[in-house]
Order: C-alpha cells, then structure tokens, then sequence
C-alpha cells in the first residue's frame, strides 16, 4: 500500500493523512517478505501506544513493565525480520509492488473476460475477489480450481472466491487464467457435480438463519485439536 502511488498505480490513503486512523498494523512475514512470527503496530502517538504497554508497581517481585501483555518475544525472528527487510530496501519492495500489484491486474482483467464470473468490488492493491452467475457454482470452480493445484479462499455475503497476489504468484499468472477457464467449463458443463464438495460446506453455513450455530460447530471443531 505505501508504493503504489510510486509504482504507478491509484493511491489509496488509508495511513495516518486520514482522520480517525489512529493505529496501522502491518504484518511483516506477509508482504515484508520476513518469517512468521513477526509484525508491527504503529500509533498516531505516543499516548496511543501507552495502552499497549503491561506495567504493575506492586509486584513483589519489584516494578514490572512490558511493552506489551504477551512479555518476553523471541529476539531470532525479529533478527529475521530486520535482515529481511534490510536485503529487500525501499528499491526492492517497490519493484515487488509493481510485480505483484501488476500481477493482480492481469488476473482481474482475465476473470472480467469469462461471462460466468465477475469481480467483486474495485481491487486496489494485491488482491482479487470473483464471484458466479447462474449456472456456475463458485464453489464448484472453487473445487475444480483444487484439482489443478490451486487453493483459494472461499468467502460468503457474497459467494465468491479470492487469490492474493504474491511473488510466487507472478511466473505462473498464465497458468492460473488457463486453469480458471477451464474449471468454469467444467462446473458449467455439470452444474449438479458438485453438490456434495465446497458447495455443501458454505452453501449450508449460507443457509443457517442463526450463526450462532455455526460458531458452535466451529468451536467445536477445534475442541476436537485439543482433545489428548
């Protein structure tokens, strides 16, 4: 976000220029090119960042202070992170917008050439949403779009699909456009074929009036990670 006004694309300001931003995460291991583990919080100032901070003066320990609750953080990734960022410079992310937000335009105009699928809302930066129109079930391509290797996120309030453009998705931008035109073939040519994958999954979660239900499905998915 920070280059594409500098990379040639539209700016969208979404910093600290606007009125009633008054912190920006940032992840570093996504587009920072850094390992998992890492990120930032930047404030409007330093009153703001005070909330963050875990300080206790009545410890019997003595004074205790912390930038934040989670305490002591491994100093290895934050190294990484640094080193990371350091070897790409300014130079380097700017040429990487340039690609990767270059790379989603060309997937945005491909879906916006196949009659089935349109774009959802109006793509900015490095990501691209698409959804279906009758008879092709976008979970169906979903489904199809696995077969040949590709893994997208599938979303709901609308059906649709996104990719989020990265430097692995560059080289192969070609692939993807061939592999989604022919997955929008193949649920078209058998739109009932596909009942029982992805469309069962969210096409249920879809239809439940009460999500409260689905939160307890959910949740007890992930009891069952737990379970020894």
């Amino acid at each position: 976000m920070p280059f594409l006004k500098e990379a040639g694309f539209p700016e969208v300001v979404c910093d600290f220029r606007l009125p009633g931003v008054t912190s920006i995460s940032c992840d570093t291991h996504k587009y920072g090119f850094a390992p998992k583990g890492t990120s930032v919080v930047m404030y409007a100032n330093k009153q703001l960042r005070h909330y963050q901070y875990f300080t206790i003066a009545t410890w019997p320990g003595g004074i205790y202070a912390s930038p934040t609750i989670a305490g002591s953080r491994c100093g290895a990734v934050i190294a990484s992170c640094w080193a990371a960022m350091a070897k790409m410079g300014r130079d380097g992310y700017l040429q990487e917008c340039k690609n990767i937000v270059g790379c989603r335009i060309k997937l945005q105009q491909a879906v916006e050439q196949i009659p089935e699928l349109y774009v959802v809302g109006e793509p900015t930066s490095s990501v691209v949403a698409f959804a279906s129109r009758w008879p092709v079930n976008i979970y169906g391509v979903m489904d199809e779009m696995k077969h040949r290797g590709w893994d997208l996120n599938p979303m709901q309030d609308p059906p649709c699909l996104h990719i989020a453009c990265t430097r692995l998705t560059v080289p192969v931008a070609d692939e993807f456009i061939r592999d989604l035109n022919e997955s929008v073939v193949a649920v078209k040519a058998n739109p009932d074929g596909y009942t029982k994958g992805s469309q069962a999954i969210y096409g249920f979660a879809a239809t439940v009036p009460d999500s409260t239900i689905v939160d307890e499905v959910a949740q007890g998915f992930i009891d069952t990670l737990y379970a020894v």
